[in-house]
């Protein structure tokens, strides 16, 4: 088991929607960015969203999420973990989600990317948080229960709470 650690939020004042992962797979953790793990769908639903030319160009991407009004961050700041499943985290603690959350008050929807982040958000905001909390299938290529149109299918609510 090895001590990982989540990366700082990307947000700013204008952000309106906030996307929560659970922590970086190890792909991510290497490379230093979220959702780095090739076969991960985020970035290309993101850019089919939102109608943005698919770019792997890192900079670019956070652009793309800012001209948007996406936050991203994970729920969890810190565990022990063997590889990337969610399934190996161990003795996970909590990013401060609420303290966020007062920080930055434009936010008016969470999406949870999967079960597990959205298992830990209740935990620590509870079932009845004064935001809409939306969990969403995974773009993980360790969850195969949907096909990819599926995903981004669900994924289109995201537009909904922007308006």
């Amino acid at each position: 088991m090895q001590k990982i650690s989540s990366f700082p939020p990307i947000i700013n004042k204008d952000s309106k929607i906030l996307i929560l992962g659970s922590i970086p797979g190890v792909k991510s953790l290497e490379m230093q960015q979220y959702y780095a793990h090739p076969q991960n769908k985020f970035w290309k639903i993101i850019c089919e969203i939102f109608n943005e030319d698919f770019t792997i160009d890192y900079t670019e991407r956070i652009k793309i999420l800012e001209k948007h009004y996406i936050a991203l961050w994970d729920v969890i700041d810190s565990c022990e973990r063997k590889g990337s499943l969610d399934s190996e985290i161990r003795n996970e603690e909590a990013n401060k989600i609420e303290e966020l959350l007062q920080n930055f008050p434009n936010i008016k929807a969470v999406f949870c990317n999967g079960q597990k982040s959205h298992k830990n958000l209740i935990k620590i905001l509870g079932k009845n948080f004064r935001l809409p909390i939306v969990v969403l299938p995974s773009t993980s290529p360790a969850y195969a229960g949907l096909s990819y149109f599926e995903k981004l299918k669900s994924w289109f609510i995201i537009l909904e709470k922007l308006q």
